[in-house]
């Protein structure tokens, strides 16, 4: 089965970016929808931005419209969620999980995927 693993996280300050990095073993990422998800302490793991294989349809949470772009490089095995002009409410865990939905918006709302949530990779913004 797929493996994924999310890399990039970091410290940054308010207005900064980073870019998020899913990095696929075990099959192609082609063959997956991938949803990037974030999970606060104290609070529910919620859907941030989701696309599709079959045609790369997007979603994102109304939070991060215009701030994070989702996009795939299937050559490289990898999705990336580019974070700009950062929030300190951005501040969660970030995690990437496959799953088969065609609804980017579906797979995002409703955590439509398969497997086991890993270890995932901390933002936080603060000054």
């Amino acid at each position: 089965q797929v493996q994924l693993v999310e890399s990039g996280g970091g410290l940054v300050q308010p207005g900064g970016s980073l870019r998020l990095s899913c990095a696929a073993s075990g099959d192609t990422l082609d063959r997956y929808a991938i949803g990037w998800f974030r999970q606060a302490p104290g609070k529910e793991r919620e859907g941030v931005s989701c696309i599709t294989s079959v045609d790369g349809s997007t979603y994102y949470r109304d939070s991060v419209k215009g701030r994070f772009t989702i996009s795939r490089d299937n050559a490289k095995n990898t999705v990336y969620l580019q974070m700009n002009s950062l929030k300190p409410e951005d501040t969660a865990v970030y995690y990437c999980a496959p799953g088969n939905p065609y609804s980017a918006a579906r797979m995002c709302i409703y955590r439509l995927t398969f497997g086991s949530w890993g270890q995932g990779t901390q933002v936080t913004v603060s000054s």
